[in-house]
């Protein structure tokens, strides 16, 4: 398993921190994933051969939300 962690803006209450990290978490490959509100960021950890930062980011947007 690799870590990443990547900013996340858009959030603005723990509903967006929950839905952060369901569409992460339901991503082939991810073990866990952590979404801080006050630091604005995801930490993910993850099976760099079934997933990529990409592919987390990606997520992330489709959801509606910014990452860097």
């Amino acid at each position: 398993m690799e870590t990443v962690t990547f900013k996340v803006s858009g959030m603005t209450c723990g509903g967006c921190v929950n839905s952060v990290r369901k569409v992460v978490a339901a991503l082939s490959g991810v073990g866990s994933v952590d979404v801080s509100l006050e630091q604005a960021q995801a930490t993910v950890s993850y099976d760099p051969a079934r997933a990529t930062p990409a592919d987390l980011k990606n997520a992330v947007r489709d959801a509606g939300f910014e990452t860097d």
